[in-house]
């Protein structure tokens, strides 16, 4: 392919030509954009103030320290009927107006008027419905496989809500700001409101709170892949680039996560350690010991320690697991997104045959495009950026070619989502993941939830082709 017909053609070319220059500059802590704007804020009359939320401590060491900002302010009737009226447009949203009890809090207004009990009954549902809007209502526990940390709880905290929300008295306002703003969290909303059939509208549900799961903007440029779907894409400015088959996890053990991670890298020419399940548990280090003429024609090197330990190494080539690249995003769980010598299997049907890594068909072309979008500062660089990388796999020698911008990859697990060409579309539950996720949406909330998971991280340790 000439580098013409590569700028032109490939997904380099494309943002460029799309006029997508300022996404392609954008440096790494530009790929989260600002939410959306909150309520302009008055001076608060009767709204506590932050100094008095963040009131200090003296300690007997003399050292000053600071509370926890309160979670309960002062509400006046207006603001209280202004919540109990945004209760049931929840359930547009997905969630269930009964979670936030707003029978019994019209009841204490009507009984008790406004003060103290009021107060903390108003701020207690709305801190629930930040929550569940912001965060997601479903518990850690029925996320299965779930490693993303999301940051909105950070960026947009509860109390600050809270706040701002008594202080400029727009209730609705505020809580609407929490919406996912992909355009699939939108799409879900709109089959909710037409769907009649029950086992739709708790799928729809489900997949409407997964969004909420993720950060609330995924960014100006990324990539994500739908795990059950066995799709990749490449997105800049909210526009489909470029997409790419994949193969997931094979259900049990090996079944891909779902994580946020950033691709620092490229690496052309990967080699591949093989684990000790295989060098010793099947065999392959006496066999690579044994049969060195074998050995060569796999590419498989072995060092035996003064201590009898066996480390198998496969070299850079054709017959590596990983093939000609790989996608370096460092995380726990040693997932990465590389190429593999078997694409035959790309036209299967059921592509969940991998050890818990995604094999991408056409890598070789993503790993190029990540190269030139990870470093072209203009389109004049991408000539360059093409040969370099050309001579580097020529050469069949490991490189880590490192990206000035990096780029965020999510993998997720959406069982109705968009396909690549923007059609709602129903997948597979290829792991069971919906049914935890349904039954919570169908149990009563659960408060003081936790952030982050507790459950094992499943380290992938090999690849081997099927």
């Amino acid at each position: 392919m000439t580098i013409k017909t590569l700028l032109l053609s490939g997904a380099a070319g494309a943002i460029l030509l799309a006029g997508t220059a300022q996404a392609q500059n954008s440096a790494p802590e530009s790929l989260l954009p600002a939410s959306k704007a909150q309520p302009a804020k008055p001076a608060p009359a009767k709204q506590q103030s932050v100094d008095e939320a963040f009131g200090d401590i003296r300690m007997e060491s003399g050292e000053v320290v600071q509370e926890v900002p309160s979670l309960e302010g002062i509400w006046s009737v207006e603001q209280v009927e202004a919540l109990l009226a945004y209760i049931p447009t929840v359930a547009a949203e997905g969630l269930n107006p009964a979670d936030y009890r707003a029978d019994e809090l019209s009841e204490l207004l009507t009984v008790k008027g406004p003060g103290g009990e009021v107060n903390r009954m108003a701020s207690e549902i709305f801190v629930w419905l930040v929550e569940d809007l912001r965060d997601g209502r479903t518990p850690m526990e029925s996320r299965r496989q779930w490693f993303v940390i999301d940051p909105d709880a950070d960026r947009l905290p509860t109390w600050k809500l809270l706040e701002d929300a008594l202080a400029s008295g727009d209730i609705a306002g505020t809580l609407d700001s929490l919406d996912p703003v992909h355009p699939d969290y939108d799409k879900l909303r709109t089959e909710l409101a037409s769907a009649k059939d029950p086992a739709k509208r708790k799928l729809i549900r489900a997949n409407m709170d997964r969004w909420r799961w993720l950060p609330q903007d995924l960014g100006k440029q990324y990539l994500l892949t739908n795990v059950p779907e066995y799709k990749l894409r490449l997105t800049v400015n909210g526009r489909i680039i470029k997409s790419y088959r994949t193969i997931v996890g094979k259900p049990g053990r090996t079944a891909t996560p779902q994580l946020a991670e950033m691709v620092e890298a490229v690496i052309y020419n990967p080699t591949w350690t093989v684990p000790q399940s295989i060098v010793k548990g099947e065999g392959l280090g006496a066999k690579v010991l044994g049969n060195p003429g074998w050995a060569k024609a796999a590419g498989y090197k072995a060092t035996k320690g003064a201590n009898g330990w066996v480390t198998v190494v496969q070299q850079p080539g054709p017959q590596n697991a990983l093939g000609l690249m790989k996608l370096d995003m460092p995380n726990p769980h040693a997932i990465f997104l590389h190429d593999t010598p078997n694409r035959n299997l790309f036209a299967q049907d059921n592509r969940a045959l991998s050890h818990g890594c995604i094999r991408v068909q056409g890598a070789r072309e993503l790993a190029m495009t990540m190269s030139m979008l990870g470093n072209a500062k203009s389109k004049e660089d991408l000539p360059l950026i093409q040969q370099e990388v050309s001579e580097i796999t020529a050469s069949g020698e490991y490189t880590r070619y490192a990206m000035d911008k990096q780029w965020p990859v999510y993998i997720t697990y959406f069982t109705m989502a968009s396909d690549v060409d923007g059609v709602m579309k129903t997948f597979g539950d290829i792991y069971d993941r919906d049914a935890p996720v349904l039954a919570a949406l169908d149990a009563p909330r659960q408060s003081n939830r936790a952030r982050e998971t507790s459950e094992e991280v499943v380290e992938i340790v090999d690849d081997m082709q099927t």
